[in-house]
């Protein structure tokens, strides 16, 4: 406030206080820019795509996939199916596998008649410390030839099944295999569902060796490739919008589409060893 000189020789009068300055405008801008990155992430966090995994008998490789996936430390919403006519274990011999039906027989059920046939053999071999791992993580196997893409699957939320939260709906954004003739398989049975939802899907195949050691370093691949997967479509979404991406459209989705390829070479330089297949298929 300027001072007024008539107001000098008055000795009970003072100038007004100056006013306060007002608080930095770096301030309030700074705490708006952090309030709306904490958002971005936080909508990118929950942002999960969902995932398909695939092996012959619904048993050892996708199961591990399946695993990892729904308890990493930020779970997605996964399934799981084997493209096998039946469900096929390794028995006492080679010309003698134990053999069970898909969507039929639990993990439990074959845990327990192994362990009356011969304990000592199915602890040795593995299958044991398999089965009771899959049995905790979902009911039992089931069949991908089987499956109606679309078909609610709220039953397997209420059995328990891991990662089963996210996928209610029956639809999931990327399938991946773990052995190219069972790529081929699942190619070739979305083609002959003929896309009842015409809603694109990415199909994936890592080649793994189907023994318990390689299951375990594959289902860690798997994992990572998800994780750059979900990145990418969760950061087109939040430059692009969401508009349309439940139903496979809109630039978001188209833009992720894109970009797919691109991450796929980038995990395949990190895993040399898992060699990789892809195509765009529609559910």
């Amino acid at each position: 406030m300027a001072y007024d000189p008539r107001l000098a020789g008055a000795g009970t009068a003072a100038p007004d206080p100056p006013t306060p300055p007002p608080p930095p405008p770096s301030t309030a801008s700074a705490t708006a820019t952090a309030t709306k990155a904490s958002a971005s992430l936080e909508q990118a966090d929950s942002f999960k795509l969902r995932f398909c995994t695939v092996c012959a008998s619904n048993q050892n490789r996708s199961m591990e996939a399946h695993l990892r996936l729904s308890t990493a430390s930020s779970p997605f919403p996964v399934i799981s199916f084997g493209t096998g006519s039946l469900v096929r274990l390794p028995g006492p011999s080679i010309t003698q596998p134990n053999v069970y039906h898909f969507n039929s027989t639990s993990y439990s059920q074959m845990y327990d008649e192994l362990m009356s046939k011969d304990e000592r053999l199915y602890r040795n071999n593995g299958i044991l410390n398999m089965l009771d791992r899959n049995r905790n993580v979902k009911w039992g196997p089931e069949r991908f030839q089987d499956w109606v893409p679309g078909s609610p699957r709220t039953d397997h939320v209420s059995k328990g099944d891991k990662g089963a939260l996210g996928t209610e709906g029956g639809v999931v954004d990327a399938i991946i295999t773990c052995e190219e003739r069972c790529w081929d398989a699942v190619v070739d049975d979305l083609m002959n569902k003929g896309s009842p939802l015409n809603r694109p899907v990415h199909v994936f195949n890592v080649d793994i060796r189907d023994n318990h050691e390689e299951a375990l370093v594959g289902g860690k691949a798997i994992l990572e490739l998800a994780t750059r997967l979900n990145e990418i479509a969760a950061q087109e979404q939040k430059v692009l919008g969401s508009e349309g991406w439940e139903n496979g459209t809109g630039e978001a989705r188209r833009s992720f589409d894109e970009k797919v390829p691109e991450v796929l070479a980038s995990w395949q330089e990190k895993w040399p060893n898992l060699p990789a297949l892809w195509t765009l298929a529609w559910l």
